[in-house]
């Protein structure tokens, strides 16, 4: 007799503040995926505090929605969620719709290939980095943002990554925050216009 396969259930998690408080965020397990923990998070929004309001933000691997979702609940004005798994830009789309986030754009599209493919006409004030940690692209994806204008003058840029890689950015980055949590190194840039840096 074929064994049953039973289907995997689907993990979540929940946002921290806002709006949507305590509301759990369901996503289904898949290679690569891993959501930012609570913690992180917390911290995370407690630097970005002063600015969430009123902000546009792009999330470049949305996964979980984690933290687009949570950005929205803090009163940001629109979020623009990249994903290319479909099982899970399925399962962002079915969150967007239980939270009524009418001012969240899900995108189905490789992350490389968006940013390169155009010059933005949407400048983000906020922006998440946090690719799968195989994929070691955060160099890459860096300068795609600042070359293809998608940075708003003193945007802030949120970078995660093992504690073993090493962080190259453009020198038009500028570290504003910096901590470890395990094996995990989050920290914080601001994008430096070049005229401002040659003054």
């Amino acid at each position: 007799m074929a064994r049953k396969v039973t289907p995997q259930a689907p993990e979540s998690v929940r946002i921290i503040g806002g709006k949507w408080r305590s509301r759990p965020l369901k996503f289904t397990a898949s290679d690569g995926l891993r959501p930012t923990g609570s913690r992180i998070r917390e911290t995370l929004f407690n630097w970005l505090a002063p600015r969430i309001e009123g902000a546009k933000c792009l999330d470049l691997f949305a996964g979980s929605g984690a933290l687009c979702f949570e950005a929205l609940s803090r009163g940001a004005k629109l979020c623009t969620a990249l994903e290319n798994n479909p099982v899970v830009v399925s399962q962002l789309t079915s969150n967007k719709t239980i939270l009524e986030a009418d001012n969240l754009k899900v995108i189905a599209s490789n992350t490389q290939g968006f940013l390169s493919a155009k010059k933005s006409s949407t400048q983000y004030d906020v922006v998440f980095l946090d690719p799968p940690f195989d994929q070691k692209i955060h160099a890459q994806i860096a300068q795609l943002l600042t070359d293809g204008l998608w940075l708003a003058p003193n945007a802030l840029i949120y970078c995660e990554l093992p504690l073993s890689e090493h962080l190259s950015v453009p020198v038009s980055w500028q570290l504003l925050k910096d901590k470890t949590a395990g094996h995990v190194r989050f920290c914080l840039f601001t994008y430096v216009e070049q005229s401002d840096l040659i003054k």
